[in-house]
């Protein structure tokens, strides 16, 4: 794919130029672009990542800002840009912290293009230097990329930095930057600030745990006696209908949220199969323990049921899926008897 003729003009421009240049250029745009009417944010709040928060804005046309010192700060690079820069300082289009020469081969073009800081207001009325949201993760890549190459002597003024790239990484990797800033400033309207990623923080642990068995026998032996079919003992093929229930029954009602989770963080593959078991992502404090409670109280109705529907109907008064309408009493009455 061939370079953007814009792109590849502006940097035959840039060459032209000396480094004080290239530099008082840079500040001359970053005042003019200063004079202008800036888009006032109409969403704002911190985002959490790991242990780090970093403050995110929400622009009138949907674009997803993080702040510039709090952007700094989370990779590690607590020094702002030279005063009179009007808050920029960037050599040949790119910021200061990604000037070195030892990150230069790790630097790709579409990264290059994504690095010019976007100036706004603030809910509270102050202007603000601000990144898109996407070039958290791509700075974070690159200095991963440069460890990479070092073979393990990495410079120790870039330790601090990768260290926390690393953690950054990470953190990204659960939950898309997107969806965690339109979770984080009430964005997206459906979900209350930031509830789901605490209720998924206390439910869901951050790496794989090793398999130990957590579904008792009965609760297999019940599907399969509420649906007709032959129980064989656990060690036969399951029909695959069986993980379906197991889905429904208890994932999609231990906690809002948690099976849409759990299916992102577990997916199949090609054939259709898991890496892992959902409940070996489920955390040993809060996670397993309601999984234990929710299984207990599930083996109750399933004692109770004749029939497959008497059971479901009982599940949904006593365990509704969120968004689901609450069946009550006598709605159960009038739906049993129309199965």
């Amino acid at each position: 794919m061939g370079e953007n003729p814009k792109a590849k003009g502006g940097h035959a421009r840039a060459q032209a130029l000396s480094k004080e240049e290239r530099q008082e250029s840079a500040r001359r745009a970053a005042l003019a672009r200063w004079s202008v009417d800036l888009p006032q944010a109409t969403h704002e709040a911190p985002v959490r990542i790991g242990d780090t928060e970093i403050m995110a804005a929400v622009l009138p046309n949907g674009k997803r800002l993080l702040s510039q010192g709090t952007f700094l700060r989370a990779i590690g690079r607590s020094r702002t840009p030279k005063a009179g820069t009007g808050g920029f300082s960037t050599v040949d289009g790119l910021p200061f912290f990604l000037q070195a020469e030892q990150l230069s081969p790790f630097i790709s073009e579409e990264l290059r293009l994504s690095t010019t800081p976007i100036l706004f207001v603030s809910k509270a009325g102050r202007r603000t230097v601000g990144y898109e949201a996407e070039l958290l993760p791509m700075v974070c890549d690159v200095y991963l990329k440069f460890r990479d190459s070092c073979a393990g002597k990495i410079p120790r003024n870039y330790e601090h930095i990768i260290t926390a790239c690393d953690v950054l990484m990470r953190g990204l990797a659960i939950v898309g930057i997107i969806g965690l800033i339109d979770e984080a400033t009430g964005y997206q309207e459906v979900r209350s600030r930031r509830a789901l990623q605490d209720l998924l923080d206390k439910y869901l642990r951050r790496e794989l745990a090793a398999w130990a068995k957590r579904f008792p026998d009965e609760f297999y032996r019940h599907i399969f006696r509420l649906r007709g079919w032959e129980w064989k003992e656990m060690a036969s093929h399951r029909p695959g209908a069986v993980a379906h229930y197991t889905n429904d029954i208890v994932y999609a009602r231990l906690a809002p949220g948690i099976l849409e989770e759990l299916q992102a963080r577990n997916p199949t593959d090609e054939r259709g199969r898991r890496k892992a078991k959902h409940h070996q992502w489920l955390t040993d404090d809060v996670g397993h323990p309601a999984l234990a409670q929710h299984l207990y109280a599930v083996i109750g109705l399933m004692r109770a049921s004749a029939s497959w529907q008497q059971f479901i109907t009982m599940l949904d008064m006593a365990f509704p899926k969120k968004g689901d309408t609450l069946l009550l009493p006598f709605m159960a009455e009038i739906d049993a008897m129309q199965k």
